[in-house]
């Protein structure tokens, strides 16, 4: 359904049952799944590409440009999941040559005024709260969860799992399953509760919180953190991924 004060460029492809409220604009070079609702007041540019049954609300904007004086006019994209909501003035920048594409994953919510710049990758199952503002080439593992007004240096990695406290500064990589907060960003933690409600069991969290105490709470370098863990505790996915994430920082990870 469309309303006549609603723009879409011909060469748009709308998908069925989608609703498109009035003083919408939706430019060419542009996809929108099947069942999908998309507010008034909303601009969508090329390169955007949304899934299915996503909801998004007056005043966002996504496709845009980047916000980057490298940027060629290079042909990309801004991808959203299925079943992802986007609220009210959130902004999502597509990718560059970079990674060629910005993408929001499945089941996601993007509260209001969040900014995702260019070539960021959010997994799917992923929390934004209110005005997290998010810099360029980020990664962002599957249900992480990131307070609100939270600002996220560009090129940051955030594991899986993750929850950080709203209003924090993120200027380094927070690794898979832990809990993080105040100024500068340390570990408080791991999000127990959180994987409890994904059906982690008694085990799987005692092993990941004896992880981290090799990583945080033992006084150790990480080099030889990491080599305790491989050789005190045994091989699962959980401590593998934690592996694997802090010797591919790049940045470096939260302090303890």
């Amino acid at each position: 359904m469309t309303y006549p004060l609603t723009h879409i460029d011909p060469s748009a492809k709308i998908g069925q049952n989608v609703t498109i409220d009035p003083f919408t604009m939706i430019h060419g070079d542009v996809e929108i799944g099947d069942g999908t609702w998309i507010g008034s007041n909303v601009t969508i540019f090329p390169g955007a590409r949304i899934g299915k049954n996503v909801r998004i609300f007056p005043g966002a904007v996504i496709s845009a440009i980047p916000q980057d004086l490298k940027f060629g006019g290079e042909k990309t994209t801004a991808e959203i999941g299925d079943n992802t909501t986007i609220r009210e003035c959130v902004t999502i920048n597509r990718g560059t040559v970079d990674k060629d594409r910005t993408v929001v994953g499945k089941n996601c919510l993007i509260m209001a005024y969040v900014h995702i710049a260019h070539d960021c990758q959010i997994a799917d199952h992923c929390i934004l709260a209110n005005a997290v503002q998010m810099a360029g080439h980020v990664t962002v593992g599957e249900y992480a969860i990131i307070g609100g007004s939270t600002a996220i240096h560009q090129f940051a990695s955030i594991g899986k799992h993750v929850m950080i406290s709203g209003g924090s500064l993120v200027r380094k990589d927070v690794p898979p399953y832990t809990k993080s907060g105040r100024e500068p960003l340390t570990y408080a933690g791991i999000n127990s509760v959180g994987l409890r409600r994904r059906n982690f069991s008694d085990v799987q969290i005692a092993d990941i919180q004896e992880i981290y105490r090799y990583v945080y709470q033992k006084g150790l370098n990480i080099q030889t953190a990491l080599s305790e863990i491989e050789e005190q505790i045994s091989p699962s996915l959980e401590r593998d991924e934690i592996l694997s994430f802090i010797r591919s920082s790049e940045r470096g990870i939260m302090k303890g």
